[in-house]
């Protein structure tokens, strides 16, 4: 049945979108005595070698690093390690934020994670429990609770599946037939016309377009005052990829605050006028 409101997603990348840095450098790689430079182009090192996926090759050394310092594999250890993730000023208060405005407007938001990183450590953050759902990478584990292969790896076009997910109202990861079957566009759960995607880079280059181009809205954001990642946004936009640029910075009244609640705006004006159009096309 479809919601008597619009229903919005917001979509955000991770590590450099809601966190400064990627979220294995804050805990997990000083705790297996490792360099993060050091980690990460031993990582690139096996992709380039093997002509492997950079996901899974960093996926199977933080086992490997890990069973070789003797460090507790289980999932209860990744989180805590999430424990210890940063985030971006204002993120913590973000939802609760966003929510309210959205709330006052007639609008139902949800909000979820489509990340390269890893969900057991996305779990561990103060925020895991404002997700809807979190789409990223994690593992399988054994019969005694350890993580021993990847079970999902998500890459830069692996990413779009989960729009579509979300677009259709799919939550399930392993779920290979309802998201394959035919949905009219305005029976589908979440149109694309009601996302904002935020991301940071390379890897969300493909979501970003795909939103944008389908009708919704795309937002790089970038490290405030660092002017190599600024450059790296502006570029985004001189390419058409995303809507707008801004700092990472969630806090009340900031960009980011302004613009989602301005695109808010347009999508409730939206439902509102389509309502009355089909009313008197009756």
């Amino acid at each position: 049945m479809k919601s008597s409101k619009p229903i919005v997603a917001l979509i955000y990348d991770f590590d450099g979108t809601l966190s400064p840095g990627n979220m294995q450098e804050y805990s997990f790689i000083p705790a297996i005595n490792k360099d993060k430079d050091a980690f990460w182009q031993e990582s690139a090192r096996l992709s380039q070698e093997n002509d492997a996926d950079s996901i899974l090759t960093y996926m199977w050394l933080m086992l490997q690093k890990a069973n070789a310092e003797g460090i507790s594999l289980k999932r209860e250890s990744f989180r805590s390690f999430g424990q210890k993730v940063k985030l971006f000023s204002g993120v913590k208060e973000w939802f609760g934020l966003i929510n309210s405005y959205a709330q006052e407007k007639g609008i139902i938001i949800e909000h979820y994670i489509n990340s390269s990183g890893l969900t057991e450590m996305i779990e561990g953050t103060p925020i895991a429990g404002e997700f809807t759902k979190i789409y990223a990478c994690s593992y399988l584990y054994d019969i005694d609770g350890k993580a021993y292969w990847p079970a999902v790896a998500v890459n830069y076009t692996t990413k779009t599946q989960f729009l579509f997910k979300i677009n259709k109202g799919v939550r399930s990861i392993s779920d290979n037939e309802l998201i394959n079957e035919h949905i009219p566009e305005d029976e589908r759960r979440i149109p694309f016309k009601h996302m904002i995607y935020f991301g940071d880079g390379q890897t969300d280059i493909p979501c970003m377009k795909l939103v944008k181009d389908k009708g919704g809205h795309s937002i790089a954001v970038y490290k405030p005052r660092d002017a190599q990642k600024l450059m790296g946004a502006q570029k985004l936009t001189h390419d058409g990829r995303v809507n707008f640029i801004c700092p990472a910075d969630y806090t009340a009244g900031k960009d980011i605050h302004g613009i989602v609640s301005a695109i808010l705006d347009k999508i409730k004006a939206e439902w509102e006028l389509e309502g009355i159009i089909k009313r008197k096309r009756k």
